[in-house]
């Protein structure tokens, strides 16, 4: 019975490195994705400069 709190702060913090670990792969989809359009409008740029 004297493990329980010990028990339920483990568990909390395996909930929140689970919520971080989350943000980081939506902020590096984001950024993967932001790279792309980058990418893909400087391409547009050079081949349709004069």
């Amino acid at each position: 019975m004297t493990d329980t709190p010990g028990r339920d702060t483990e568990r909390e913090r395996l909930a929140l490195e689970k919520k971080r670990e989350r943000y980081v792969w939506y902020y590096l989809g984001y950024f993967l994705f932001g790279i792309h359009v980058v990418a893909f409008v400087m391409i547009y740029a050079v081949r349709h400069a004069k």
